[in-house]
């Protein structure tokens, strides 16, 4: 039997032996996860302890894994969307919308530039809510529950925005091939500017709770840190490497949905530790603010809400109802009777953890004969057993909640 198939405790047994404290003790193996709540998911790490300091780490992942590839190769695009949603489902809407804009982009199809911001928006908001979740969850695993229930409510707020938009809230499923299912109503900029005139003052709070706070800054500098350097040869992208000083992020360097009509700061940090993670993110959140901001005033006038490509888009279903032509659209493009170029193509968007891609190969077919989700999380938790080596137990759980593992995005 090989030696990874092995129990742990069979797999340490050699090391256990050999290496024995000072005072004739043994080292221990410890499961953290794969259900301890502190895993954020469903993972496992199997530590190798010197009393609370880890000497040894060995990642385990697989556990939900859902074979989401395959599903979407015997799927046609549209129904690949709600499988986008449940990877990193704290900021679904930027899945959905880097998915369509991959399809757009195999099939040469130019978004209006409305639809563009209005899915500009709705990535910001995704991305503030992805930060709203880690740095919250950050401070609770640190002992401060107060930030993290002060500023959840606007979290609720924004899916009280998505729920006007799409009908849906967690797991979005938003948008379609050139744009959005319908206009976004009067009440949806409503709510809009109440939680642009409501969340900044709370988020500014949030700060001045932690990043002066003595007891968060004895538990969070120098923890977890890892060199521009190293985070590169690692694959990092998104905030776990802004924090270690590369300036890299997908909006600024390959712009999309017209990115580049706005202005924004791409916040970095210096010593790639878990306070330089934590502020970075907070940092992106006041950009993703001015951002919305941004798109609301150079809004285009009109309601162009998607393209006019009615080979791709599903026609209204009033006129699916009443009108023989769009019967005919709408039985085409369910039974996938339109075909797609053959091509082979990756688009990147810039997630709340980093760079999602899709790797998409067509054969002309109503399916995918390759697709391939590029998920942040999958690549930069790789990374985390050098970086937890030589920390103590509950640094181990403050850097895996810095980095912002999220299981539906590993085991995709």
């Amino acid at each position: 039997m090989s030696e990874l198939l092995l129990p742990p405790e069979h797999r340490y047994a050699k090391i256990i032996k050999e290496r024995l404290n000072d005072d004739g003790s043994e080292l221990s193996v410890l499961n953290l996860g794969p259900t301890h709540p502190a895993t954020h998911g469903i993972f496992q790490n199997i530590l190798l302890m010197d009393g609370e300091k880890i000497l040894e780490a060995e990642p385990t992942i697989g556990y939900i894994h859902r074979a989401f590839e395959k599903i979407a190769e015997n799927r046609p695009f549209y129904q690949i969307t709600p499988l986008t949603d449940r990877m990193n489902y704290c900021s679904s809407p930027i899945n959905n919308m880097g998915w369509w804009m991959t399809v757009e982009k195999l099939l040469g199809i130019e978004v209006p530039k409305r639809a563009q911001y209005l899915r500009v928006i709705v990535m910001e908001l995704a991305r503030i809510t992805d930060h709203i979740i880690c740095n919250g969850i950050l401070g609770v695993d640190t002992g401060a529950y107060t930030g993290f229930l002060y500023v959840f409510q606007f979290r609720e707020k924004i899916y009280e925005i998505y729920e006007e938009i799409c009908g849906a809230r967690l797991t979005t499923n938003m948008g379609r091939i050139g744009g959005f299912e319908r206009d976004w109503s009067p009440e949806v900029f409503k709510k809009l500017d109440k939680f642009l005139e409501e969340f900044p003052p709370v988020w500014q709070e949030f700060q001045n709770l932690f990043e002066r706070n003595r007891i968060f800054l004895d538990r969070t500098v120098n923890v977890g840190a890892i060199t521009a350097e190293k985070a590169m040869a690692y694959g990092f992208t998104g905030p776990n490497l802004r924090a270690a000083g590369v300036d890299y992020d997908v909006r600024v360097a390959q712009p999309y949905s017209s990115y580049e009509d706005f202005d924004f700061i791409v916040p970095v940090g210096k010593s790639g530790d878990t306070y330089d993670r934590f502020c970075v993110r907070n940092a992106e959140v006041w950009e993703s603010l001015s951002i919305i901001r941004q798109a609301l005033e150079k809004m285009p006038p009109g309601n162009e809400y998607h393209a006019e490509v009615p080979d791709y888009y599903l026609p209204p279903k009033e006129d699916v109802y009443t009108s023989m032509e769009s019967l005919i659209y709408h039985f085409k493009i369910v039974m996938g009777e339109v075909p797609v170029p053959v091509a082979e193509i990756y688009h990147p968007v810039e997630g709340g953890n980093g760079e999602i891609g899709f790797y998409l190969i067509t054969d002309g077919s109503r399916t995918p004969y390759r697709l391939h989700f590029r998920r942040p999380c999958f690549i930069y938790y790789q990374a985390f057993p050098e970086m937890i080596k030589g920390a103590m137990l509950s640094d181990a759980i403050i850097i895996l909640s810095s980095l912002n593992v999220i299981a539906g995005e590993l085991d995709a």
